[in-house]
């Protein structure tokens, strides 16, 4: 009975190991999983930072070229005033030249 009792010991100690390692090696795989998830984790943070200073340059970029298209449209406004006042005043000129 000891002896028996000391080998099913022995089987059950043999088992545990087993599920041991089985659950070691687990963990194992589990610790690879998310290291690689960490690792590309810090390079999508990594890239929506660049993306953020991209859109940051981006948008100032924007807000400097309506300014410049703003400036344009008043300078062409300007433009069209003095052509449309230059052409009553070369139609007030020559009209005096057509009716006499």
């Amino acid at each position: 009975g000891h002896e028996q009792l000391l080998k099913m010991m022995e089987e059950r100690m043999v088992d545990v190991e087993q599920k041991l390692r089985l659950v070691k090696r687990l963990l194992q795989d589990k610790v690879n999983q998310l290291k690689e998830q960490l690792t590309k984790n810090t390079k999508a943070d990594a890239m929506v930072k660049d993306l953020y200073v991209d859109n940051a340059q981006l948008l100032k970029a924007l807000e400097m070229t309506e300014q410049r298209q703003k400036t344009a449209e008043r300078k062409n406004y300007l433009l069209e005033e003095k052509i449309a006042n230059l052409n009553r005043i070369v139609k007030n000129l020559a009209s005096p030249v057509f009716n006499s």
